[in-house]
């Protein structure tokens, strides 16, 4: 046997004989790609006039643009994104509005904690909590809300756990977590394969999407707009806006903030929901979905939360999962009055 494959055996052995978590986590640092090599700053200023600013919250550093004039509005983004999914919009809505748009913790550059045993570090309570003390931080004590994706988890948390400072929701293509694992089928189960996948333990998903981000990245660019995969970039996604996606989203370390993230989904968050079941949001509430998503095939959204709302209206708008990027003047035209009013 040649010295390299002798060694390569005997390594392998040693780690079996340390039994299997031992042997994943050894596997896990070697086999995870180093954090990208160029700069770690985006080639473009995506938000022209606004100022920027790191904010330390009790259990994060939270990245955050803010401008413009008027009522507070925080903007929270989903996977696979940062801050830049609100490119588009933030210039309008700047106009008649205060916006504070935040990178959540876990993901661009915002820090990554550890999600801890229970993963509680990014159970969207503690992804809440970072969002109201940047308010705090900045002087708004209440403010509206708009979250797509995983930011409408997080806002419809807050909204629960700080109705005192929550003045308006607005949510984006997303039905109640809750209502989701409570009525998984074949359909959900193939169209959302990266919530089963994302919540395996460790090092298994990671390893995974570290060999594999630039592919994963365009498959949920692609899938949630609403297009078969091809070569290229979807046509509402600027070459720009994908370096600066694709350069947050293969750090190592947002790798493991964002599977921790869907691990804290399918446990501790599950868990919080289900004791705030007999509680509803109590602010004005607007919910938007695409019309060609597969939450709009699967669910009555807007029945979804009027069983977690008092006063909640919507609709469905022409476009795949991306609001924001794929139909951003849709989008300000509902947005503005509801926000306005």
């Amino acid at each position: 046997m040649p010295d390299s494959s002798r060694r390569e055996f005997t390594k392998k052995s040693l780690l079996l004989a340390l039994g299997p978590v031992a042997a994943e986590n050894a596997l896990f640092s070697s086999h995870l790609p180093a954090a990208p090599a160029e700069p770690q700053t985006p080639e473009r200023d995506f938000f022209a006039g606004f100022r920027r600013a790191q904010i330390k919250t009790t259990g994060a550093t939270i990245n955050v643009v803010h401008g413009g004039k008027g009522s507070p509005v925080l903007l929270l983004h989903g996977i696979p994104e940062t801050h830049v999914l609100w490119r588009k919009v933030a210039p309008v809505l700047a106009q008649n509005f205060t916006l504070v748009i935040t990178d959540l913790r876990g993901y661009g550059d915002s820090s990554k904690p550890p999600g801890g045993a229970d993963h509680f570090g990014y159970s969207k309570r503690a992804m809440a909590q970072d969002q109201v003390e940047v308010m705090e931080h900045l002087g708004f004590p209440k403010f509206a809300v708009v979250g797509h994706d995983r930011g409408g988890r997080v806002a419809h948390r807050m909204a629960l756990d700080h109705s005192d400072r929550v003045t308006r929701l607005a949510i984006l293509d997303i039905v109640p977590t809750y209502k989701c694992y409570q009525t998984v089928n074949q359909d959900f189960a193939t169209v959302f394969f990266h919530w089963f996948l994302l919540v395996q333990p460790p090092p298994f998903p990671e390893t995974m999407l570290g060999n594999s981000a630039e592919l994963f990245l365009k498959t949920m660019l692609f899938r949630l707009g609403g297009e078969a995969p091809r070569e290229g970039l979807p046509e509402w996604v600027d070459q720009q806006a994908y370096n600066e996606y694709l350069r947050c989203f293969r750090d190592p370390a947002a790798i493991r903030a964002l599977c921790e993230d869907y691990r804290a989904a399918a446990s501790i968050d599950l868990a919080h929901d289900k004791a705030d079941l007999d509680k509803k949001i109590e602010c004005p509430f607007l919910v938007l979905w695409s019309e060609k998503g597969p939450f709009h095939r699967m669910y009555d959204v807007l029945q979804t939360w009027r069983e977690r709302s008092s006063q909640v209206s919507g609709k469905a708008l022409p476009t795949g999962h991306f609001l924001p990027e794929q139909v951003p003047d849709q989008l300000i035209a509902e947005l503005k009055p509801f926000l306005g009013a």
